[in-house]
């Protein structure tokens, strides 16, 4: 009876985790990568030794790896033919099992010409026996093959894993047609006649688009810049991707006066169209997206009772197109302002004058428009996340800083006479009084209505010393979150931490100090499980990453809207998951803990400085501790340290004493790192260039420290044990702190101790 109970028990854990496999396959949303993080689950429920996973490419009548275990070739390429294993599953579309790939009876009782090419084992010095191969099929298309290598008993591959091989590869069959028609979904871009006729590649196009995210260019103007191709092409492209004819800037080109009556450079620029003429009754519009339907309402607005032709042009061609008509300049960054010089130019400072604001400008004289608009331009394109207007005691002049990677920098000073004109005019674009200088506000500015720049800012004013009003903006981040895979995370917290944002349910924490990325980190865990089968409700103050797929909603404590209420009202929406921007008080996070336990996964932040000190901090708070070690996930700490400039940064050799004082700092097992002293051992400091402005630092990377909820953790947490036995614990599981984390990223080369010191504590 025993063993009846003990056999069934195996053949359920065996299907549970056939099921598990098949499950992550059809939910992924990029087979390959869900394959290679499979690879260990696929092999051991095989109990096989390599697997590799074939798609076919029609073009050439072929089967290519996508997937295998091994490094010794790049890529494995086989005709779909019966001369090979994998090529004869895929042309018959039928099952192979081989016990020994070296008998010649075996392989001649499936196709007399079937054999083994032995050449791949020369090549990798492995040796291949037992083969199972399983054909991916989709509606009787053939899309692939599946193929397990070694038992590692030896054994032929058993009935069980034929059956199994068939149920994987279906799902495989049905994951490979859905992204296949996707990827040709999405693959349809602008440049579709530039990739067709090879003048660049796809990675060229990757390449492009990554460089104009970080210049804050169109990817247009990198193709022509850094690429060399010619704009007729680009704009031929362009044409063919939108179906209308393209327009081009020429000097000589007729200004049409009677389509330009009460049209407003700026509001031209904001909207990317321009009328450049007009033939057969129809107006003739350049447009940088004749798809945008925004701007065609609002030139149907503009010119109402008229009929339209719509052309593509160049963003550059458009602002060229601009300037001509209405006889502008138009500088490299097309904004429409000369330099910050040119504008602190306009303003004459009055000293003569006592009350500093008799004889100065107001918020709405241009020189202060231009002064504010350059300002907020030039820390966007500078990678800034801050910008502080500081006015000063007495007649000293205002001082304007903005923070780049997390250190501030000046970046201008104004004539004292006209802070409070600026300090106005920002109040004006964040819908603020004006009137109260006593108090401080909070505000948001849409920066798309005063410029040619679709950005959104937060806002804080502060009264200080002097009856002065210091001015704080946050640069909201725009574009699609961080990938994990990206967030410079060390591969046992990656692959613990994915595993845990991907559970049903329970509590996820990730806590640091203000302007560690917790946000950021939260956002792309979310990106990571946005599927249209789940539901995620976010409440957060401010929303600073808008996500497509999820339900962000803006608390307003003011009205009695804060934390605690949105996740009451959360709990009647059906949610899947529920993210708190932070759990402030014992309510929320007591309302977090039991959502966590009524099958709901909860993400939040904290601002506490470990991942151990978290657990004592809400136990502190008086939470229950069974409860909230039932609902526990993990803790994530994080910090962010400025990264070494890539152009700039020097490699040295350093002395021995640095070298143990690297270890004596890291206080742990150094050696489990990787590296010890030698000659071979270097180090990379700052230096300097160009491209950093020569401070040999440019952009930050993420410091982490995560503690798993693990039985042991949960235990500790159930008898409210001290930190410091819960750092241990955590440290026993696995936990590298964030100072060991840093010390592993300055081995690495990416930042060094110094950085890793002003944000890590031991």
């Amino acid at each position: 009876m025993a063993t009846n109970e003990k056999s069934l028990k195996k053949q359920l854990d065996y299907q549970k985790r056939l099921n598990s496999i098949t499950n992550k396959i059809h939910l992924a949303r990029d087979t390959n990568d869900i394959l290679l993080n499979l690879q260990g689950e696929i092999l051991g429920l095989f109990d096989a030794d390599r697997i590799t996973v074939y798609v076919v490419d029609s073009s050439k009548k072929e089967i290519f790896s996508v997937v295998k275990t091994g490094t010794e070739l790049n890529e494995i390429r086989v005709p779909i033919t019966g001369e090979s294993v994998a090529g004869y599953c895929c042309s018959l579309g039928k099952l192979v099992n081989i016990s020994d790939v070296s008998n010649e009876d075996e392989l001649n009782g499936f196709n007399p010409k079937l054999e083994f090419d032995k050449s791949w084992d020369q090549k990798t010095g492995y040796n291949t026996t037992q083969v199972l191969a399983a054909p991916v099929i989709y509606n009787k298309y053939l899309l692939g093959v599946l193929q397990l290598i070694n038992k590692k008993n030896g054994n032929r591959f058993t009935k069980a894993d034929e059956s199994s091989a068939m149920d994987i590869a279906k799902v495989l069959g049905i994951a490979f047609f859905k992204h296949q028609r996707a990827n040709h979904e999405s693959k349809l871009t602008k440049f579709d006649l530039l990739l067709a006729n090879n003048i660049i590649s796809s990675e060229d196009l990757k390449e492009a688009m990554s460089r104009a995210r970080r210049s804050k260019k169109t990817v247009e103007s990198i193709l022509l810049a850094d690429f060399q191709v010619s704009r007729d092409l680009i704009l031929k492209s362009l044409s063919q991707f939108y179906k209308v004819p393209f327009i081009s800037f020429e000097k000589e080109m007729p200004i049409p006066h009677h389509l330009l009556e009460g049209l407003k450079i700026s509001y031209l620029k904001n909207n990317g169209f321009v009328p450049v003429s007009e033939s057969g009754g129809k107006v003739v519009v350049a447009m940088e997206d004749p798809n945008y339907l925004l701007a065609r309402d609002a030139i149907k607005r503009l010119m109402p009772g008229r009929e339209f032709r719509y052309c593509v042009a160049l963003r550059e061609d458009i602002y060229g197109i601009i300037a001509h008509f209405f006889d502008v300049k138009v500088t490299e960054d097309f904004t429409g302002l000369g330099s910050i010089e040119d504008i602190l130019g306009q303003l004459q400072p009055e000293y003569e004058e006592e009350d500093e604001e008799i004889g100065g400008m107001t918020e709405d004289d241009g020189a202060i428009v231009q002064l504010v608009n350059k300002t907020i331009i030039d820390a966007h394109n500078r990678g800034a996340s801050d910008i502080h207007f500081e006015p000063r005691m007495g007649k000293t002049p205002a001082v304007i800083r903005i923070r780049i990677d997390g250190a501030c920098q000046l970046y201008q000073t104004i004539p004292h006479t006209y802070k409070r004109a600026v300090v106005s005019r920002l109040k004006i674009m964040s819908d603020l009084d004006i009137s109260e200088r006593r108090l401080p506000q909070d505000g948001k500015i849409s920066f798309k209505k005063f410029a040619p720049l679709d950005i959104e800012l937060r806002v804080a004013t502060l009264p200080t010393a002097g009856q002065n009003e210091d001015v704080v903006m946050r640069i909201l981040p725009a574009g699609d979150p961080i990938l994990l895979d990206q967030m410079g995370m060390s591969e046992r917290n990656y692959n613990a931490f994915v595993d845990l944002v991907t559970k049903p349910y329970g509590m996820m924490l990730v806590v640091g100090p203000t302007g560690s990325g917790k946000t950021t980190t939260l956002h792309s865990a979310m990106h990571h499980i946005n599927r249209p089968e789940t539901k995620i409700w976010t409440a957060e103050d401010p929303v600073e990453i808008t996500q497509d797929g999820l339900r962000q909603v803006q608390v307003m404590p003011k009205i009695g809207y804060d934390f605690a209420a949105a996740m009451r009202a959360f709990l009647r929406a059906d949610p899947d998951v529920i993210m708190v921007g932070e759990m402030r008080d014992k309510e929320t996070v007591s309302m977090g803990i039991e959502a966590s336990l009524t099958g709901h996964l909860v993400l939040s932040t904290l601002h506490t400085n470990s991942a151990p000190e978290t657990i004592t901090r809400l136990l502190d708070m008086g939470m229950d501790p069974f409860n909230f070690a039932d609902a526990l996930l993990g803790v994530l700490a994080q910090r962010l340290a400025r990264t070494l400039c890539g152009d700039c940064k020097e490699k040295y050799h350093p002395p021995e004493k640095e070298f143990e004082s690297l270890v004596r700092t890291y206080d742990g097992n150094f050696d489990a790192l990787g590296y010890k002293y030698d000659d071979d051992f270097v180090l990379y400091r700052a230096k300097g260039c160009k491209k950093c402005n020569n401070r040999g630092y440019r952009g930050r990377t993420a410091i982490h420290e995560f503690l798993v909820g693990t039985d042991e953790i949960k235990g500790l947490i159930q008898d409210r044990a001290k930190m410091v036995d819960l750092r241990q614990q955590a440290i026993d599981d696995g936990m590298t702190t964030l100072m060991q984390d840093g010390i592993r990223k300055v081995c690495l080369g990416i930042t060094d101790l110094a950085q890793v010191r002003k944000v890590c504590i031991r």
